[in-house]
């Protein structure tokens, strides 16, 4: 998951209240209207050429892609991924994938799928049996690590030929962290979390996701440049969940604290301590309950997942939804 601030919500009226731009921070799906589906027929390969269809899984950093879809002069992640698969297979391949995201948006899954003729290298003109998907997906990711290192694949698979990775996806997911705390966001975050200084309440966003969630007009929430057919979309999952902010890495009071805690339970129970949870800390108390922090140490913010889960999407729908409850709280 994330966003590029590119085409910040331009709807939206500026308020004091708002952050400067809505980050680069959640897996963000854009899908296609279903309507295309039915209008649209994917090109099958012939499977008396040697031509096999693969599903691919791809992880990727967006913070230096320009997107996921080909753009001339610019870095892609379908232009990363061409490469890869050309350097490996010696010949061009087209790919499609499940679903298009903005400059600078991370994905944790994304699919396409790839058609692959494999040809020897020896005797020109040969068609040879297909690769192993194990096979592809190592020596694809070979050739991607060798460039930047912000892409991956992790997992191949074969299917047939008139599958469609995009006509054929049952759902898309979105992710958004946001960090809420007064506190300078650490650079481990950057370009991975919306920071939002001010207390959020949580209560009131929670209910806002269930009016939400449903077959509904979302015409509120379309960009000016979105161009499905029709604003209504049946949206299955909306809710907001805090979580434990990463990266994480327990100081000594809190591991301290943690060894005390652990050794006061299995006394106890007489439980064995690798049976018992890890627990999180926040630090030590003075008598006024304040909590103190070591030299060096960093307050944590409070982390929260704003997740949105639906078959398809308008255009920034979700992140004009993110940014109207920002603004309500």
């Amino acid at each position: 998951m994330t966003e590029k601030p590119k085409h910040l919500l331009d709807s939206v009226s500026e308020s004091p209240k708002r952050p400067p731009e809505v980050p680069k921070t959640a897996s963000e799906y854009i899908s296609a209207d279903e309507e295309e589906q039915q209008q649209q027929v994917s090109m099958s390969p012939n499977p008396g050429n040697g031509i096999q269809r693969y599903l691919v899984a791809i992880e990727y950093i967006g913070t230096r892609f320009s997107g996921s879809q080909h753009q001339p002069n610019c870095r892609t992640v379908v232009g990363a991924l061409k490469e890869a698969f050309r350097k490996f297979i010696g010949q061009p391949v087209s790919i499609c994938c499940s679903s298009r995201t903005d400059a600078g948006v991370h994905a944790v899954s994304n699919v396409c799928h790839i058609d692959v003729q494999r040809i020897s290298k020896r005797k020109p003109g040969e068609v040879l049996p297909p690769h192993e998907p194990n096979v592809v997906r190592r020596a694809v990711n070979h050739f991607l690590q060798r460039n930047e290192g912000d892409i991956m694949v992790i997992d191949v698979r074969c299917v047939p030929a008139d599958f469609h990775a995009r006509f054929k996806a049952q759902e898309r997911t979105y992710f958004y962290r946001l960090l809420s705390g007064p506190e300078p966001l650490s650079i481990f975050e950057k370009d991975r979390a919306w920071h939002v200084p001010e207390e959020l309440d949580i209560p009131s966003m929670q209910e806002a996701c269930k009016v939400l969630v449903g077959h509904h007009d979302f015409s509120s929430f379309r960009a000016a440049g979105c161009q499905a057919k029709s604003p209504i979309r049946t949206l299955d999952e909306l809710n907001v969940t805090e979580v434990v902010s990463t990266p994480y890495f327990p100081s000594l009071i809190e591991r301290r604290q943690e060894n005390l805690t652990k050794a006061d339970v299995c006394a106890s129970s007489n439980k064995p301590e690798n049976d018992l949870p890890l627990r999180s800390i926040e630090g030590a108390s003075d008598y006024n309950g304040a909590t103190v922090l070591g030299f060096g140490a960093r307050r944590r913010h409070r982390c929260f997942v704003i997740t949105a889960r639906a078959r398809s999407f308008l255009y920034h729908q979700i992140r004009l939804m993110l940014s109207l409850g920002y603004h309500m709280t």
